[in-house]
């Protein structure tokens, strides 16, 4: 077996998985900085790392979701994992970006 063909044919759902994670992520970092207090149902300062987090979840759960659906065993972990690490590291990047909102 070639080495990296386990993922050659999961880009699309890796990206799939990227897009979900950046688009939550970037919709939470800009509600945070516009003054949005109430983060489903916490409505402390720290609040908008419960959602990063349901963020990085939806991402997770969808990942699975996605790599399952192409209905192709080899490789499953590989395209799974680089799926999560790639919103883990999305979400790490938000969870920088609020740090002045969630201090102040």
């Amino acid at each position: 077996m070639q080495a990296g063909s386990e993922t050659r044919g999961g880009w699309p759902g890796i990206l799939i998985i990227w897009a979900i994670s950046v688009i939550g992520a970037v919709t939470v970092v800009a509600l945070a900085y516009t003054g949005t207090t109430g983060w489903f149902g916490d409505s402390t300062r720290l609040g908008v790392y419960g959602a990063l987090g349901v963020v990085f979840a939806t991402s997770v759960v969808a990942s699975l979701a996605v790599q399952l659906a192409t209905r192709r065993p080899s490789g499953f972990v590989t395209r799974a994992s680089t799926s999560i690490a790639g919103a883990a590291a999305v979400v790490a990047i938000a969870a920088l970006a609020v740090v002045p909102v969630a201090s102040a």
